[in-house]
């Protein structure tokens, strides 16, 4: 890193985390503007590492960095900017989310930014939208964690008359901690963890002589057919190390939060007991996700004390929505294109590039049928601006008349184009099973 300027501010509070693994992250930041002395950093959360590759000083000076320029800051109530900036000057990239909130009585704007080096820009580039999401869900419940903290000092001024309040706000740190150290832990578990982009297909299944060898067919069916159906999102558990990656303990507890804040459902593999369970489809998980979001910010906001706020509590805390209940279920819809690459990828000679090309060729068609399909949605409805109704007649054009093909190529175009599963099934909103009936009615 190249030598930055010193900070005008005295030594910032700072936070080193513990991270198993390497880590991507060089810190996070939290910062506000002060009408008299410009952008401050009120809090450091650094990866406690041998090498220090940021000083607090350097650090400082890239958070301030994100808030210089916001004096003029004209945005609506409510609203959160999403700045991403590449310093290749200072070697890193900052990702800052600007937004307004009350503090020692004054609204002020203020910045949760996270700091990674310019070397990992590629690493972090398929992750912005999830980080982007867990930074806005934290500054939600940090704008309601300001708003009771004032109401509290205000009464107790009120009660105690001339005692002056100092420090107003102090106990957000604490809060914010608790949520920004599992986007830590994300990283450093994409980082350490995560699947190669390119994968040897003698390492896999596919490289047997017979499908037999390693599996049962229809568990591989199942397994390969949900995962494309949930976007290209599985959790894969079991006892084997040989079968799947565990913990030294051999143990795996489903992250339930994670997986409710991801923003495409996910499949639930399990190679122990060779069972394939999957989320409801993509409109069905973004709705039962807000409402949890909803849910655990209402609990925060009805919370009389610091212990009722913490995240095990806040989850189970309303009553009318229970996310834990029949969020996995059972493969419902049956596909073809699956079935078909299956049969016929066993028939050609393994230990070839035969297999490896003809699985390209596959995934190549299921990319083209996907754009396909949103050319043809875009067509109906003159690119959104009138409803899609004719599905019965998109399913017999597209040859998707079994719901698995459907729901797979229907996935990849939702990774294409956002928002268009739920532009199709989401109005009104239909559950699974509604759903369903909804697709065999066409």
């Amino acid at each position: 890193m190249s030598t930055l300027c010193p900070p005008p501010s005295p030594a910032v509070a700072k936070t080193e985390i513990a991270l198993s693994g390497e880590s991507p992250l060089l810190a996070a930041t939290f910062a506000y503007w002060d009408n008299i002395l410009g952008p401050r950093v009120r809090h450091i959360w650094a990866p406690k590492t041998e090498q220090v590759l940021l000083s607090d000083g350097e650090i400082t000076f890239l958070a301030n960095h994100t808030l210089n320029g916001e004096i003029l800051r004209n945005a609506e109530s409510g609203a959160i900017d999403v700045k991403f900036f590449v310093l290749s000057e200072k070697g890193v990239i900052i990702v800052s989310l600007i937004f307004d909130g009350n503090w020692n009585g004054d609204r002020s704007t203020y910045g949760l930014s996270i700091i990674l080096p310019q070397t990992e820009l590629s690493f972090y580039l398929p992750l912005h939208r999830v980080c982007v999401d867990r930074l806005t869900h934290i500054i939600r419940k940090g704008r309601i964690w300001m708003h009771k903290e004032r109401q509290e000092n205000v009464q107790k001024i009120v009660l105690e008359g001339s005692e002056r309040m100092e420090d107003q706000g102090q106990s957000i740190i604490p809060m914010l901690t608790g949520e920004v150290i599992p986007v830590m832990e994300l990283l450093s578990s994409m980082k350490s963890h995560s699947v190669p982009e390119e994968i040897d297909i003698a390492d896999t299944v596919l490289n047997d002589d017979d499908i037999g060898d390693s599996c049962h067919e229809g568990f591989l069916l199942n397994a390969i057919s949900s995962h494309l159906q949930t976007c290209g999102c599985s959790v894969v558990v079991g006892s084997s190390a040989e079968k799947i990656n565990k913990d030294s303990t051999g143990s795996f507890v489903l992250p339930f939060r994670q997986v409710m804040y991801a923003p495409y459902p996910t499949t639930h593999i399990d190679v122990d007991v060779n069972t394939v369970k999957q989320m409801p489809p993509c409109h069905e998980h973004i709705y039962n996700q807000r409402r949890y979001m909803r849910s655990e910010l209402s609990a925060f906001w009805r919370a009389t004390s610091e212990e009722d706020m913490a995240q095990d509590t806040i989850i189970y805390t309303d009553e009318s929505f229970t996310p834990d209940l029949n969020i996995f279920q059972d493969v419902l819809h049956r596909d073809t294109l699956v079935k078909a690459f299956l049969d016929q990828v066993f028939h050609l000679k393994p230990g070839f590039s035969l297999r490896s090309t003809f699985l390209a060729q596959f995934l190549l068609v299921l990319h083209r049928k996907a754009l396909t399909l949103i050319k043809y949605i875009e067509d109906d409805t003159q690119k959104g601006k009138k409803p899609f109704k004719s599905l019965r007649n998109l399913k017999i054009d597209l040859d998707l008349t079994a719901e698995g093909d459907l729901n797979i190529i229907m996935a990849l175009a939702e990774k294409i184009k956002p928002g268009l599963h739920s532009f199709i099934f989401g109005r009104p909103f239909y559950t699974s099973v509604q759903e369903r009936d909804v697709l065999m009615t066409f």
